[in-house]
């Protein structure tokens, strides 16, 4: 069985990718990833938040109280709390490409225009065989209108394109008015993947201490079906590669989006829930399943269940809508 398939220009042996989460923090575990099989592996974010904060931080001490007596060095912080957490990110990067020979993508994780966006270089020199940009932006303002809020990523997107050759994918959110549009316009302003999408993790309420509380859940099975349905009609109609993400737990779900036209699944939830060992099972998987099939490579399948050759996506989604409507009735 021929499992290879090739991501953002980059050759892969097989669809399965570690997404971003605390497991590739370890470079033990990022080891234990190749060796069960992965293709690749997204990096643990760096957030925007990190860099200006630490940024920030350095700026206070360096500036704060430089009229005083040259010998306050109580101004510094110790010496063993004085490192900035993005130069330790950067750090991350280059010591996993000297450990592992799979692609290690690093991911940024941020909103604005601002000085974060040269870390991109940062991670590129580092070794970096690409970058996820995930743009996670929730719009409260009333007064932003969608186009200011689509603008943001391409804004984002074209600056970080700007500043690095290695290719770049961008993770999308599933609450656009036109996500057709949106990814056609992500598509022309550069990104070399999508990946669909981004999970918006919501808050949670405690009754007992009335405060806002995070509540963080892992992906269930029935979350696949979004990344599923969008893959099936992006396929074809954008040049960047297509990346499944959510929801994605058995080698029948990663066969399920390779057929709605995704060139890989990238997925956390499933190996933290099961460990990075299951890796290797889901491979084993796809590999009987395509056996029993007939299929000799990952190639035939991809996009065998999209829809590609539907004239008009809109009529055919509307046509399934009455059709489990209908179904749902006759079971009842």
């Amino acid at each position: 069985m021929d499992l290879s398939t090739t991501y953002m220009g980059l050759k892969l042996k097989n669809p399965i990718i570690h997404s971003a989460s605390p497991l590739s923090q370890s470079i033990d575990n990022v080891k234990a990833m190749e060796d069960a099989g992965a293709a690749a592996v997204v990096v643990y974010s760096l957030f925007e938040e990190q860099i200006t904060h630490e940024s920030g931080e350095l700026d206070h001490y360096l500036t704060n109280g430089t009229e005083s007596y040259q010998e306050a060095v109580t101004y510094f912080p110790e010496q063993d709390k004085f490192y900035l957490a993005p130069h330790k990110y950067i750090d991350h990067i280059a010591n996993l490409k000297k450990a592992v020979d799979i692609p290690v993508i690093g991911s940024l994780n941020g909103v604005s225009k601002g000085g974060w966006i040269k870390y991109a270089q940062s991670i590129e020199q580092a070794g970096a065989d690409g970058i996820e940009l995930n743009v996670y932006y929730v719009p409260t303002n009333s007064n932003m209108t969608s186009a200011e809020v689509e603008n943001m990523y391409i804004d984002v997107l074209k600056e970080v394109k700007k500043n690095v050759k290695i290719p770049v994918a961008i993770k999308l959110s599933p609450f656009f008015t036109s996500t057709s549009n949106m990814a056609k316009k992500l598509d022309d302003a550069g990104a070399d993947a999508l990946v669909l999408f981004n999970r918006f993790y919501q808050p949670d309420f405690d009754l007992e201490k009335l405060e806002v509380v995070p509540n963080l859940m892992l992906s269930t099975n029935w979350e696949m079906r979004l990344p599923l349905r969008w893959t099936a009609i992006l396929y074809g109609h954008v040049k960047a590669s297509l990346a499944a993400t959510s929801g994605i737990h058995t080698h029948q779900d990663i066969i399920k989006v390779i057929m709605a036209g995704s060139d890989v699944a990238m997925i956390a939830s499933e190996f933290l829930l099961k460990g990075i060992g299951r890796t290797r099972e889901l491979i084993e998987g796809i590999k009987r399943w395509m056996e029993e099939n007939e299929y000799p490579s990952i190639q035939m399948m991809k996009g065998s269940m999209s829809q590609k050759s539907v004239a008009e996506p809109a009529a055919f989604e509307r046509a399934n809508y009455m059709k489990m409507l209908q179904s749902f009735k006759t079971q009842a």
